[in-house]
């Protein structure tokens, strides 16, 4: 991947230097010092609801959300443990924020206690990566956080569709997780 990067940055860079020589030492200052500013933004960002959700998990609301989300994740999951399935709460909890970044921890932990030992996917961690991939989103927060950083006049307008359009992706990624399973467990008995 690094050396897609490096091809990429090098490509851009002599294209830049083809076209309008003169303009790329500012071109590249203007590049860092717009993608510092982003960072520094997303960071504030970031903080807060890293907050947040560091004080849902001490304050033993994590498992409290846990047990509320138990009885789906139980279905999702029939071979998780409590562990696990405190860890997948977390983890869809993070993604419903839209802090993708936050879930990913509590998301290898799953995985791990998933996996069993067999170091092969299983039907559980190909139903976590489904619901890590496809994730409703209740507030997406990085996206919203990306359109301030940019001067939207309303980056929260965004909240709407994008809860629709993930309900819509979740539900067609579980319900291929389960029919694939179903189909692949129809070949084995044939």
């Amino acid at each position: 991947m690094n050396k897609i990067w490096l091809v990429m940055m090098l490509a851009g860079t002599a294209v830049l230097l083809f076209v309008n020589p003169s303009e790329t030492t500012n071109v590249l200052i203007d590049a860092s010092t717009n993608s510092l500013n982003l960072c520094i933004n997303l960071c504030a960002i970031y903080a807060v609801w890293l907050g947040l959700l560091e004080i849902l998990d001490k304050s033993g609301l994590a498992d409290k959300l846990s047990k509320l989300l138990k009885p789906i994740i139980r279905r999702l999951f029939p071979d998780a443990d409590d562990e696990t399935l405190r860890y997948i709460s977390i983890n869809i909890s993070a993604n419903m924020l839209g802090l993708g970044n936050a879930a990913t921890p509590y998301g290898i932990k799953a995985m791990r206690n998933l996996d069993g030992g067999s170091e092969k996917a299983n039907h559980s961690m190909l139903m976590l990566m489904i619901v890590n991939a496809c994730s409703i989103q209740l507030l997406p927060t990085t996206t919203i956080g990306l359109r301030a950083t940019a001067g939207s006049i309303s980056p929260a307008d965004i909240i709407l569709p994008t809860l629709l359009a993930t309900i819509c992706a979740t539900a067609v990624g579980i319900g291929s997780g389960i029919l694939c399973k179903k189909i692949f467990k129809r070949r084995k008995t044939c």
